[in-house]
């Protein structure tokens, strides 16, 4: 790892599962499934059901929300403004959802936030609402501008086609500096806004009916990726890709992962003890890395291994997060860890107390990154 990769601020966070599980089941040493479980009931467990073009038919269990660009559009009243940016054709990333804060500081710069939402990179969108109501949450709370990223989905775009829409993500934050393009994200929708020379969105002097328009200050120079689940491993390789490249103006100041999604051959001690959890049971993650990975890759591939596991420890996903704490502490990077016990994976999702604490967690680095 170079002098360049130190100079990003790590947020690991972590949560420690201390369910026992009775069931003992030989680990699986690289087949698609694993214990007396089939490649048909993962597809059941996920939704989905292939087709005989290759593609995959995924069932919509978690309902999609459009983006809510004013405060009429919506009901109760928003704490966060969003509006999708539909990329040019040419371009392999085809949107972004852009959030701001519904009343952002007349004075503090905003930092950026890129986020890169969860579903094993087989599921889900950036505008499932679950992830749409986080990044509301996060644009808020912090405050910051968020850019919440539509990556394309394996198995039909395998990995790295994830990561090549996550850079062009960064790269798209940078060109709005350098090329200074217009893009709609405030009330109402025709209200616009565009980036001036200094960093500042400069707005006309038009008023909205709730809102008098103001000035939204956006610090490029303190941009953050944050991911859960596999968008945490998409913003851990994003952020090391990032490093190979000269991205001023803008500049990368922190990551942040949450229960990050990796993978390995070789078990670690919580996915033995956790076999069939009930949220990530081990036969349906071999089959998703069996969907997201490259043809005929192995899960020590580097995108899911980053790291060779020798040592455990404990949850179905939290080991293999706390080796790789543990690998960029002895490379020197600065970390933050933090490990909460009990919960179960994604609970931030469903647990309104979970949530913020992890909006409290981000909060704090984000503002104690310089």
């Amino acid at each position: 790892m170079s002098d360049q990769q130190q100079k990003i601020h790590f947020l690991l966070l972590l949560l420690c599962f201390n369910m026992i599980i009775t069931t003992t089941v030989a680990a699986g040493s690289g087949g698609a499934a694993t214990s007396n479980h089939t490649v048909e009931e993962a597809y059941q467990v996920l939704g989905i059901s292939p087709n005989p073009n290759g593609s995959f038919t995924r069932e919509i269990r978690i309902p999609m929300v459009n983006a809510t660009p004013s405060v009429e559009s919506t009901q109760p009243t928003p704490v966060a403004l969003s509006k999708d940016i539909i990329l040019p054709s040419t371009s392999k990333l085809s949107m972004l959802r852009l959030y701001r804060p519904l009343n952002p500081p007349s004075q503090a710069k905003l930092p950026i936030v890129i986020y890169f939402h969860g579903g094993d990179f087989v599921l889900f969108s950036a505008t499932t609402v679950v992830f749409h109501n986080f990044c509301n949450q996060i644009a808020s709370q912090i405050p910051a501008l968020v850019v919440s990223v539509e990556h394309r989905l394996a198995p039909e775009y395998r990995l790295p086609a994830a990561y090549e829409d996550a850079m062009g993500a960064v790269l798209w934050a940078r060109q709005q500096v350098m090329s200074f393009k217009y893009f709609t994200i405030v009330c109402p929708p025709s209200y616009e806004k565009y980036y001036g020379t200094d960093g500042v969105l400069i707005t006309d002097q038009q008023r909205c009916r709730h809102d008098e328009a103001t000035t939204l200050r956006i610090d490029f120079k303190r941009v953050f990726l944050l991911g859960s689940a596999s968008g945490g491993n998409i913003a851990y390789n994003t952020a090391i890709r990032s490093l190979l490249l000269n991205l001023n103006p803008i500049k990368i100041k922190g990551l942040v992962i949450n229960q990050p999604y990796f993978g390995g051959l070789k078990r670690t001690k919580s996915e033995i003890k956790m076999m069939e959890d009930p949220y990530v049971p081990l036969y349906v993650n071999d089959v998703l890395w069996n969907l997201a990975l490259p043809l005929n890759a192995t899960r020590d591939h580097p995108f899911s291994n980053p790291i060779k596991m020798h040592a455990n420890t404990g949850d179905p996903l939290v080991d293999r997060a706390k080796l790789l704490a543990k690998l960029l502490k002895s490379r020197k990077v600065e970390v933050v860890s933090v490990i909460e016990e009990g919960g179960f994976h994604g609970m931030e999702l469903s647990n309104a107390t979970a949530a913020q604490q992890l909006y409290d967690y981000i909060n704090h680095f984000v503002h104690s990154t310089i």
